[in-house]
């Protein structure tokens, strides 16, 4: 049975009773989702950075700026990650993902992480169809806490060193365009501040049109890289139009998030993305998030400031609360300056 494993369709069932039925999913600035156009996102090759050809090193650094301003997505390849730690990771991944529901559930792994569906959702719109162990990269060094999945451990304590050499790589090399060192984000996330999330989308019997794989939203940390399959099925908003992104299985997937948006004056565009179920197979993802500690005071890069002054644990508070009240997060706005703000709500 589709369903087993988790049930979610029992959850978007209720959730459909409870709602005007059905209404055609749509982004949370209401935009329609029934209008995509295929894409090829800006392809960047990391081995320019290496080039003996001051040209050339200047050219990769050139794009992947304009990409993270024009696009806030971009894809790159040859990227230093060993294809063989990238197989092996996606295995014990999808070893993890088939074990019964019940045991997901109940296990403990890591803190109980796990979640599924959309426990907020108050509409069969908020509802995404698929399920995720979101793994604080604290938690890797306590082996106990990983019981039976030794081996998804080892898999993770390779993965994520080489995630996070490629994220900073990257951050510095935006923060330099902005005329800051190239470690000034680096001092701002290390290692311990970092988050891992592992996801399955099950395929959905439902219509695309109905139901999201991953609700439209953006990404509250600095930078998020992604490690996908080739099933497809992440779409972007791009000149206020949804854009589908046609998989590269050589390219890692990069994206500019909220903090990187505020910290960067806006200059680097932290873009609205979803995932759109499948009806007939089912998709796997990484993704690793480039993080602060709770505690990091964000503000812009340079005076004056399109934000005023907040924390990381700030923002996600407030995340939260607008997710509880409303459905979605309502992000950046709320972090605008003060004579600033009456012009927003």
């Amino acid at each position: 049975m589709i369903d087993s494993n988790p049930p979610l369709l029992n959850h978007y069932g209720a959730l459909l009773k409870n709602s005007a039925e059905p209404q055609k999913a749509k982004s949370f600035k209401g935009q329609d989702n029934s209008v995509v156009d295929a894409c090829e996102l800006p392809l960047i090759d990391l081995n320019g950075l290496k080039s003996s050809n001051v040209r050339e090193r200047l050219a990769c650094t050139e794009a992947i700026c304009k990409a993270a301003s024009e696009w806030g997505f971009f894809q790159v390849i040859n990227h230093g990650i060993n294809p063989e730690l990238l197989r092996n990771m996606r295995e014990e991944q999808m070893k993890l993902f088939k074990v019964p529901f019940e045991k997901k559930v109940t296990c403990g792994l890591l803190n109980n992480p796990y979640r599924w569906g959309t426990p907020t959702a108050t509409r069969s719109n908020q509802f995404s169809w698929s399920e995720a162990f979101h793994i604080p990269l604290t938690m890797i060094s306590e082996a106990a806490c990983w019981g039976e999945f030794s081996t998804l451990r080892e898999a993770i304590n390779k993965f994520t060193p080489a995630m996070l050499e490629v994220s900073r790589l990257l951050a510095g090399i935006l923060a330099e365009n902005l005329g800051h060192p190239t470690d000034a984000v680096e001092k701002l996330c290390d290692a311990s501040t970092c988050f891992l999330r592992l996801n399955h989308y099950p395929s959905c019997p439902k219509s695309k049109e109905e139901i999201f794989g991953l609700v439209p939203h953006t990404d509250s940390d600095f930078l998020t890289i992604l490690y996908q399959d080739q099933v497809g099925g992440l779409q972007l908003m791009k000149d206020s139009k949804w854009v589908a992104v046609k998989p590269n299985p050589d390219a890692l997937i990069v994206n500019i998030g909220d903090l990187f948006q505020a910290w960067s004056n806006d200059e680097y565009k932290s873009v609205e993305h979803k995932v759109v179920a499948n009806d007939k197979v089912e998709r796997y993802s990484i993704a690793y998030f480039l993080c602060p500690s709770y505690t990091t005071m964000i503000s812009g890069c340079k005076e004056p400031s399109i934000y005023r002054k907040f924390t990381f644990e700030e923002y996600r508070h407030q995340i939260q609360e607008d997710v509880k009240k409303i459905g979605h997060k309502i992000g950046l706005s709320k972090f605008l300056r003060k004579d600033a703000y009456t012009t927003i709500v």
